[in-house]
This record gives structure tokens, sequence and C-alpha cells, in this order.
């Protein structure tokens, strides 16, 4: 199935109906060898789009994949992960997630930024040089905003640092990055029906997944791509 865009497996009885919990929720999981299992809403969880079916193909038996481990992540780290999964948004909304990363802190930096509408989805993979975690994850949300082609459309910003939120929408003052603070400010005010989302890093939530390895890749290969189109 898919889930917010993202392509996951979902529960199913040998006749293809949604296995439910109690709570009414269908259990996923990004890859067959996850651990990690979340839980989605029914009416979230959408067919592949006919370029990717697997109409035909058998389902895969339980025992495919491995019993979920307990104490994976934390539960207020899942918790908030379903909340990004699960959250409702406007079908004209440009759905972004961007991510900073840096070897050592300070040390070689970069940023990957996915952004998805019902247009496609549009990814950079960016290096930065030399710069810290914070640096990287407010480029990582300034180059999400200049990167948005019509700012009278909703846009939804997704980004793991509690940071960055915390001084750009939560009145937190900056004691470094001042300049750059400002600048990202500037950038967001363009946007004129905007929220920043706070997602968990690394808790099984595929594109912010996607940009944490955006922005890996720039840091290896110390290049950028600029922003490609799929």
């Amino acid at each position: 199935m898919m889930l917010r865009g993202a392509r996951v497996l979902a529960r199913v009885t040998d006749a293809g109906e949604f296995v439910t919990g109690s709570d009414g929720r269908v259990e996923v999981r990004y890859k067959p060898t996850d651990t990690r299992a979340y839980r989605a809403g029914k009416g979230n969880l959408e067919p592949l789009p006919l370029s990717l079916s697997t109409e035909g193909e058998p389902l895969l038996p339980d025992e495919a994949c491995p019993d979920v481990v307990a104490g994976v992540g934390t539960d207020t780290k899942q918790a908030a992960a379903r909340r990004a999964l699960d959250r409702k948004h406007a079908a004209d909304a440009i759905i972004i997630y961007a991510d900073g990363a840096c070897s050592g802190n300070p040390g070689p930096a970069g940023i990957g930024v996915v952004m998805q509408d019902d247009r496609g989805r549009r990814e950079l993979s960016q290096f930065l040089g030399q710069g810290t975690n914070n640096i990287a994850e407010l480029t990582a949300i300034l180059e999400a905003a200049l990167g948005v082609e019509d700012p009278a459309r909703p846009v939804r910003i997704h980004t793991d640092s509690q940071y960055a939120i915390g001084v750009l929408s939560k009145g937190w003052k900056a004691k470094a990055n001042q300049e750059l603070v400002a600048r990202v400010k500037q950038a967001l005010q363009r946007l004129r029906d905007l929220e920043l989302i706070y997602v968990p890093g690394h808790a099984g939530v595929l594109l912010n997944e996607r940009a944490d390895a955006l922005a890996v890749q720039a840091v290896k290969s110390e290049a950028s791509t600029g922003w490609l189109a799929y």
C-alpha cells in the first residue's frame, strides 16, 4: 500500500482484507526485514499506483517478517512518528521533509530535502562545507522554503530538529546562528500557509529517512546534486 507517499507493507488476511487492532488501526512496516512496526488508520492507506502495482503477486506470509523487537525506539518517539504519518493535509499541500547531517560537530555538513505534492517529487542533496548540526538543520529548512515555487499553496515542512522549530516558531532566543535564523525566518514569511512539523529522526518515517540519506550522501561525497525531479 501507499502511506503518505511512501510504499509500505500492511497486514492483511489471506483474502486481502486489512487486519485491524482494537484501535481500528492496521500494522504497517516499511520493509519486510524491519523489526519496527507502526499502526496506521485504514483511511490513510491507498493502493499502489499502476506503475508500482504488485497485482498478481502472492502475499508475503507472516513468517517473512521478523518479530517486532520490544523496546525499539521509545513510546514518545513512536507516538510522534505516528502523529506525523496520520496527519491530514489538504489535497494541494506541498509536503516537505528537511534534514541536516554533520560528521563531527562542527565538521563536514550537508542537507537533504524531499518535496512532494500532487505533481510529483523533487529531492535536493547539498554539501555545505564545514558547519554544525544546527547550521545544517536550519539550512535544510531554508533551502526547502526557497524551493517552493508557489508560495500560495499550503506548505508543511517536517524536521527532526526541535532546535530549529524552537528558534523559528516558538520564540526561543538563538544564542548562535542569529544571521542564519533571520534568513530562514524571512524565507518562511513568503509562504502564506506554513506549518513546521516535528518528526522524530530514525523512527521509520520513510520520507524523513530519505532526507537524512540525502544529507549523509552530501557529506560523504562532498558534492551537491541540485534539485532533481522524480
